[in-house]
């Protein structure tokens, strides 16, 4: 059994490994750092993956794994997009959650607090249910979570949709945005997609706080509006960036860091597109006419082509040979030069080696804090999801990125893969992206530095009760009609419970079993005025050690003679 005075969190990542990775990041943090144990909760509509199971078994002890039984989702169409199939995994796994968190509970192993990503909101139901705090861990960057976070007010005032926006929304501290630069589910608010991340941004405001996988030299104005004190905002600590270094294994495991240990410095330039994103065929031929016609050397993670952007979320490691898909000739004209890796490669040791000068990205948010992290300049081809954002924060914000711009039919042509791929590894613009990422790759050095500002943020919310104690629930509550609506804030010591707000200022409150905290539990005083919670109002409790109550009766009375208003 675990070791009761050790902290305890769950996390529940959605399905797909691009949500895993930087959670994962996060629960080593907790460990290496803060001494939590953490307890993965995956829920998904089949068996585990091979991705996935590869990378839990690296983990450290500390870090356990709990699958739950596959939900059925057979009743989706097949044109269901992600971010419906990946909440309805999510609230269709509730009551094996519930059934877990029972059993968690029973062997005095339940964690003090629920970590779930933006999809997965529909847990905090059964946290409520087992008193353990909802936390939102946000795997993107701040100007989305800006904008989720605004989505409610949005959808309730606009009166079009956003695709038919004349101009662009404007949120705080943001890069004004276009409707046609949203992600994928605003493209078409009839559909379930959007509904649901509305639903999922509604349910926001019910978390105790949001860990943001950004940092404050990357996205400064953003940051600093969302710590703005609002009604619905929740605290947000920017924790990033948690990226994964990579392994230690020695290059030869791999033949594209072989064949990069031969090219000249800087000389490189990576393409991929993440572990889910696709071409059409049409797509993929024309960006292989422009690699070989740019004469840049590449290394290429290529899959085979569909017409579906996102095919590869939920399978990312397919192989097939890419000879059969590629133009005729391309591998032999592009020889010595270029490299083509079917479906996978080391994503992270190759942004880390010095002979890589550029990637071409899809702007997965991973991909894009493995660039900052190696100071790789980058070219923002963006397909699906809210990747459409992030390039435009990428290169009209923050400047990092040349755009792959398409033609009237959304095709990046091979003209345009030339120019683009010629501006960035030997022209002027280049060498300007490239001084900029080097002064962003020291700022993400800075903030993780024991002194650093996303340390000091990941310290404060380690060390806040909720992360530490879970709260004394109560089977029973008696109000008395003694004086006026009153919400006082009381002080029982070291920890923080959650009451039913009553109308009255006199409260029996009967405790819901047995608890250490029965044993010394002093009389209660008002010292404060409380606060509203945010999703009801409640009375803070916590212990005060110096006066003694006799709960012989099992019974913890407030009997509040106050006749002046707090």
């Amino acid at each position: 059994m675990a070791d009761a005075n050790i902290p305890h969190i769950a996390i529940i990542p959605s399905p797909g490994v691009g949500h895993l990775i930087p959670l994962l990041e996060f629960a080593k943090r907790l460990v290496d750092h803060h001494r939590f144990t953490v307890t993965f909760i995956f829920p998904g509509e089949s068996s585990p993956s091979s991705a996935q199971i590869s990378i839990l078994n690296s983990l450290p002890s500390s870090i356990a794994s709990v699958f739950l039984p596959p939900v059925d989702l057979s009743d989706l169409p097949s044109t269901a997009g992600i971010e419906t199939r990946i909440s309805l995994t999510v609230t269709r796994s509730n009551p094996a959650l519930r059934e877990l968190f029972g059993s968690l509970s029973a062997e005095k192993r339940l964690p003090a607090v629920l970590v779930v990503d933006l999809f997965g909101t529909d847990a905090f139901d059964v946290a409520a249910e087992f008193h353990v705090s909802p936390y939102i861990f946000n795997p993107t960057n701040a100007n989305v979570l800006s904008f989720l976070l605004h989505l409610p007010k949005l959808d309730e005032t606009l009166s079009c949709d956003f695709k038919d926006l004349t101009e662009p929304i404007r949120i705080p501290g943001c890069v004004p945005i276009t409707g046609k630069d949203l992600s994928d589910p605003c493209q078409d608010q009839s559909d379930d997609a959007y509904k649901w991340l509305l639903h999922n941004a509604k349910r926001f405001k019910e978390a105790e706080g949001i860990l943001l996988n950004s940092f404050v030299d990357l996205e400064p104005n953003a940051i600093k509006a969302l710590q703005e004190p609002g009604p619905d905002n929740p605290p947000v600590y920017p924790i990033g960036p948690l990226v994964n270094t990579g392994s230690s294994c020695p290059n030869d495991e791999y033949e594209c860091l072989n064949w990069l240990d031969d090219q000249p410095l800087g000389s490189v330039l990576y393409v991929s597109f993440g572990s889910g994103g696709t071409l059409t065929c049409e797509q993929l031929n024309e960006l292989a006419f422009g690699l070989a016609e740019s004469g840049k050397r590449f290394i290429w993670v290529i899959r085979s082509p569909s017409g579906i952007a996102n095919s590869s979320f939920f399978n990312s490691h397919s192989q097939t040979d890419p000879s059969t898909f590629l133009p005729p000739g391309f591998l032999d004209r592009t020889k010595g030069k270029g490299l083509v890796v079917p479906s996978w490669a080391p994503q992270v040791q190759i942004l880390a080696h010095p002979s890589t000068g550029g990637f071409l990205t899809h702007c997965g948010w991973n991909s894009t804090l493995e660039s900052i992290v190696n100071g790789v300049p980058l070219i923002a081809w963006p397909l699906y999801a809210e990747q459409k954002t992030n390039a435009l924060l990428l290169v009209e914000d923050v400047r990092v990125a040349l755009r792959a711009r398409n033609s009237d039919n959304m095709i990046v042509r091979k003209q345009e893969v030339v120019r683009v791929v010629n501006r960035l590894m030997e022209g002027e613009e280049g060498k300007a992206i490239r001084n900029k990422m080097k002064e962003l790759k020291e700022g993400a050095v800075r903030v993780l530095r024991e002194d650093g500002l996303s340390t000091k943020a990941l310290n404060e919310v380690s060390l806040k009760r909720a992360f530490r104690e879970r709260s004394l629930a109560f089977r029973k509550v008696t109000f008395y009609p003694c004086l006026p609506a009153r919400l006082f804030r009381f002080w029982l010591d070291s920890s923080d419970f959650s009451l039913a707000y009553s109308n009255y200022s006199c409260v029996e409150l009967y405790p819901a079993g047995p608890s250490p905290f029965l044993a010394n539990t002093p009389r209660v005083l008002p010292l404060t005025r409380g606060r509203r919670d945010r999703r009801r109002p409640f009375f803070n409790i916590r212990r005060r050690p110096e006066e003694a109550l006799d709960l012989s009766d099992g019974s913890l009375i407030f009997r509040e003679m106050v006749n002046r208003s707090l």
